[in-house]
């Protein structure tokens, strides 16, 4: 195997659709690498890039729940220092700090998301004197048309999580405009699966094809 010792690091951290969950057949897992987004981004930026999967289940912005680990915040910069200088950051958190138990409305999420990039911008050591460069991931809106959908939420909550889901792809749209930072809209460019929550396996190219092209726009 040849390594480019001079390979860009681009670090993909995110929650379930990071980490590649399928939307068909859930108890099975992630999509193998050849499959899931991440992998195929990999394939596509080619040797002169270094993809870091960091993807999980559950994982909020900053968040603590039963499982643990899944808190984003606290987790990010150690991923951060452990996998520098990392040139690309490609962030994709939100939705879970949606669910019903956090009791957390879309501008709250927001400026979480906004204080983890402030994290990311002043963090001591600041990898090198540079921050890694941005880009945002606003999340997948939500389908409760979809078979599976109800299997996961119940019927009396669905229309106000669907609703909330637009509101938060909307917020992380503005986020990244406001702050100048990189974007891809995975509701222009993809669609959920059978559970109406994780991307379609036939998406996973399109979002990688996306993905690459913003980080290469750097």
């Amino acid at each position: 195997m040849n390594v480019n010792p001079d390979a860009r690091t681009v670090l993909c951290f995110g929650d379930s659709n990071t980490h590649g969950q399928r939307a068909e057949d859930v108890d099975r897992g992630r999509w193998p690498i050849d499959i899931r987004w991440t992998g195929r981004l990999q394939r596509l930026l080619g040797d002169g890039y270094a993809v870091v999967e960091e993807g999980l289940n559950g994982r909020t912005v900053d968040l603590d729940e039963q499982r643990p680990g899944r808190n984003g915040r606290t987790y990010l910069i150690p991923c951060l220092e452990s996998q520098q200088p990392v040139d690309v950051l490609v962030l994709g958190l939100g939705f879970n700090d949606l669910k019903p138990q956090f009791r957390r409305d879309v501008p709250e999420v927001a400026a979480s998301l906004g204080q983890l990039l402030d994290d990311v911008a002043t963090a001591p050591a600041n990898w090198g004197g540079r921050p890694p460069r941005v880009v945002l991931l606003a999340p997948l809106p939500i389908d409760d048309t979809r078979p599976d959908f109800h299997e996961f939420f119940p019927r009396d909550i669905a229309t106000d999580l669907v609703v909330r889901s637009h509101a938060l792809a909307a917020a992380v749209r503005a986020l990244a405009a406001d702050r100048g930072l990189g974007l891809v809209d995975l509701g222009s460019v993809a669609k959920t699966g059978d559970d109406g929550i994780h991307l379609s396996v036939d998406s996973h190219p399109a979002v990688a094809a996306a993905v690459a092209a913003e980080v290469r726009a750097g």
